[in-house]
């Protein structure tokens, strides 16, 4: 069993073999999850590339330019004003 103590930020340092265990490195989330009152369990926030939204809405039926982006962006910025 790994063990951690909490500093005076209620910050902890995840043992290292826990990191491994949960494919975990610096800068990656953890959530935490009540399952009984006083019970908690952690684990990895999943990390997804942008591409697995590639084809999620069909394919494209026009294409749009960032300037075009941009510009529609600036208008409705505008309009709402």
């Amino acid at each position: 069993m790994s063990t951690a103590t909490i500093t005076s930020k209620g910050q902890i340092t995840i043992p290292a073999d826990v990191r491994r265990a949960l494919g975990v490195d610096a800068g990656d989330m953890i959530s935490f999850e009540e399952v009984l009152p006083g019970k908690f369990t952690f684990k990895p926030v999943q990390k997804h590339s942008v591409h697995i939204l590639k084809g999620m809405f069909g394919d494209a039926k026009d294409v749009v330019s960032i300037d075009n982006m941009n510009a529609a962006i600036a208008r409705r910025g505008a309009a709402a004003k």
